[in-house]
């Protein structure tokens, strides 16, 4: 869908302004208006904060969704598994949220009710003593009400998701890695003239992503790209997260190059999934951290930190899953290091032993920056397995 910005006018802008009000981030005053106002724009804004989205002040689709999704409040309707249409809603994602909180494995706070929200709920009902049908009604919600925290001084989520990472081995070889290159089709993400010269980022990531390709497959690493060079449309988001989950993959990351209006704006950071409320996938950010650091440490550009988001990439993914702004294509300076190929393969070695980092248990981990990624070519080469 064409974003929905100010100045627009139309019933999908009355239907946002009611949602934004009944929200209580927009002021009900007088007579709806049709008109995309400043008021309207601030609203979104707003909201796109509050949900862990970009903030951008437009009405495009993971916003409209996120928007459609929030019409729900937990308690408001009846949840259960359906097929094949799952719900989804923002009152989906606040009792998955609840299960987490109190110890029960949904998985990701997707806002999805999946089998795996349906298992837990069941759980949670046989323990209480309902029937465990799988669903959150009325007497299901009452028990959620009464019943306080089930886990104290302890992340379980964390504790599971740590504990599949050590379960897989500290071993690269053999572990599915999906890298994705931002935009492309009809899509060509940030362009910047630079003289004679027009940069996209849409040919800069996925370039960055051949060569991360050739490191991790040349350290025994399976890896699938979600786009060719040339791909004749976009894939959406929610797309590329369901093509990772399908191959099985163990990691995902994506890359982008920022922009903005401001020259002087540089950096690199990394983000991972995470909700206002500190709920976040625990792997993915632990991931998140050791990108950031490699790449800052490696290459020299500005730490913009790690963030956490709630975008469909990073939500949908079931895996550890990262989105990395390698600089901002904006900047002259970033700029000079992102054309530079030698740059950018030390951009794709600092991935390299990000990953690598991950799977080495917390009491084997190596100083930022000390890995030598030549290193683990070389135990492919004579075919052991560092442990």
């Amino acid at each position: 869908m064409r974003p929905i910005r100010p100045g627009d006018r139309g019933p999908a802008v009355t239907e946002i302004r009611t949602i934004l009000t009944g929200l209580e981030l927009l002021a009900a005053a007088g007579p709806q208006t049709d008109e995309f106002d400043l008021d309207t724009e601030r609203a979104v804004r707003a909201f796109q904060q509050s949900r862990g989205l970009s903030v951008d002040g437009r009405v495009g689709a993971e916003t409209w969704r996120a928007l459609d999704a929030a019409r729900w409040r937990l308690g408001a309707r009846t949840l259960y598994h359906a097929v094949p249409e799952p719900l989804t809603g923002e009152d989906v994602r606040s009792l998955q949220e609840r299960l987490l909180e109190m110890g029960y494995d949904v998985g990701r706070a997707d806002a999805i009710y999946g089998v795996r929200t349906s298992r837990a709920v069941a759980q949670f009902q046989r323990e209480v003593g309902l029937t465990p049908d799988g669903s959150c009604g009325p007497h299901t919600m009452n028990a959620l009400r009464r019943i306080g925290r089930k886990v104290v001084g302890g992340r379980p989520q964390w504790l599971r998701e740590s504990d599949a990472i050590r379960q897989s081995g500290p071993a690269l070889v053999g572990k599915t890695v999906v890298i994705d290159p931002g935009h492309g089709g009809t899509d060509p993400g940030m362009v910047v003239p630079d003289g004679s010269l027009r940069w996209t980022e849409a040919d800069l990531v996925h370039d960055l992503a051949s060569r991360l390709e050739g490191r991790l497959a040349a350290s025994g690493v399976r890896v699938q790209l979600t786009r060719g060079p040339s791909p004749d449309s976009c894939l959406p988001d929610a797309d590329r997260a369901l093509l990772a989950n399908s191959l099985g993959a163990d990691v995902f990351i994506s890359l982008h190059l920022d922009g903005h209006a401001n020259p002087d704006a540089e950096g690199v950071a990394t983000y991972h999934y995470g909700t206002d409320n500190g709920v976040t996938s625990a792997t993915g950010e632990r991931l998140a951290g050791l990108v950031q650091r490699e790449i800052v440490a490696r290459t020299g550009l500005r730490d913009c930190r790690t963030h956490a988001k709630t975008w469909e990439l990073l939500r949908l993914t079931r895996m550890p899953a990262v989105r990395v702004e390698v600089g901002y294509l904006t900047s002259p300076t970033d700029r000079a290091h992102l054309v530079d190929p030698r740059f950018r393969d030390r951009v794709v070695e600092a991935i390299v032993a990000a990953v690598q980092r991950m799977y080495y248990p917390i009491e084997r981990d190596v100083p930022t920056g000390s890995l030598d990624v030549s290193e683990l070519r070389a135990v492919v080469t004579a075919g052991t397995v560092v442990d």
